[in-house]
């Protein structure tokens, strides 16, 4: 494998750690054991149905979290007490506020589009954040601010040579088709999935219907699902969107990794038809 590859190590939920030359990023931290329970807000929990791969003190040094937003199963407790306070944490303007008064002074809050960039040695990420909404309508002011991440990986000052676009916790909606404006050429897209219903009636992410319709929206080359059985809120189950995949002819671009699975990130020859 190149010096510069990167990969992708799933540990549950939306959990997952990044590798890319010297960079290790982390993203959207969740820790909690199976059978504990996920502060979701306005007294409501959720329950774990699995343990993650890897606990919070095996993981590898940090360079930095990716956060989509501060619910309980995106960042916990466990990530809270555990982590470095020194990380830089890129997420939305109101976790950023939040974590500061914490103690991780780092946390930098970028709005829809704005950018961040990581370097070290000679390699850069670019962070910058995308769109996303997570409730419908009026019901999103209940929920926190949530935004999705385009990570594009390159040499330091260069051009990127691979794209990976990180869904965050939103639904489909129009706003979402700005991305592939652009963005026409994203190499992986990692999709947040398990049609999450709040109440059991308040949809809060995408199901499976709805993240084929996100891959053919964004026509990712490959697709990555995370974030579909470790909740009791999940209402979708990962072979819905399997089977929306094969319906549309799009399931040779799914790229499963199991829990504590490893897989690479890379730039592909596209595979599979792109909507029109």
């Amino acid at each position: 494998m190149a010096v510069d590859a990167a990969t992708l190590t799933f540990v549950g939920n939306a959990t997952a750690i990044i590798k890319y030359g010297p960079f290790t990023l982390l993203t959207d931290p969740n820790f909690i054991r199976k059978g504990q329970r996920a502060y979701l807000g306005y007294g409501l929990t959720s329950k774990r149905l699995k343990d993650p791969a890897v606990l919070v003190d095996d993981l590898p040094e940090l360079d930095g979290v990716i956060l989509s937003h501060l619910h309980g199963d995106h960042w916990d407790g466990v990530a809270e007490r555990r982590l470095d306070r020194r990380l830089p944490i890129l997420t939305t303007p109101a976790a950023s506020r939040a974590l500061r008064r914490k103690g991780f002074r780092y946390a930098e809050g970028l709005r829809t589009w704005n950018s961040e960039i990581l370097t070290k040695q000679d390699h850069q990420i670019r962070v910058t954040a995308m769109p996303g909404r997570h409730a419908p309508g009026p019901l999103r002011r209940m929920l926190p601010p949530v935004m999705g991440s385009m990570l594009e990986f390159g040499p330091r000052g260069g051009e990127p040579e691979l794209r990976v676009y990180i869904s965050g916790d939103t639904l489909l909606y129009d706003g979402l088709a700005e991305i592939r404006r652009r963005y026409p050429d994203i190499d992986v897209g990692i999709v947040h999935l398990g049609g999450t219903r709040l109440l059991r009636v308040i949809p809060a992410t995408m199901d499976g219907r709805q993240g084929a319709l996100w891959l053919e929206t964004m026509d990712c080359a490959t697709v990555v699902p995370v974030h579909y059985d470790d909740y009791t809120v999940f209402r979708s189950p990962l072979s819905d969107f399997e089977r929306e995949l094969g319906r549309r002819g799009l399931h040779d671009r799914l790229r499963r990794v199991e829990r504590g699975g490893t897989r690479p990130l890379s730039r592909r020859q596209r595979v599979g038809r792109a909507h029109r």
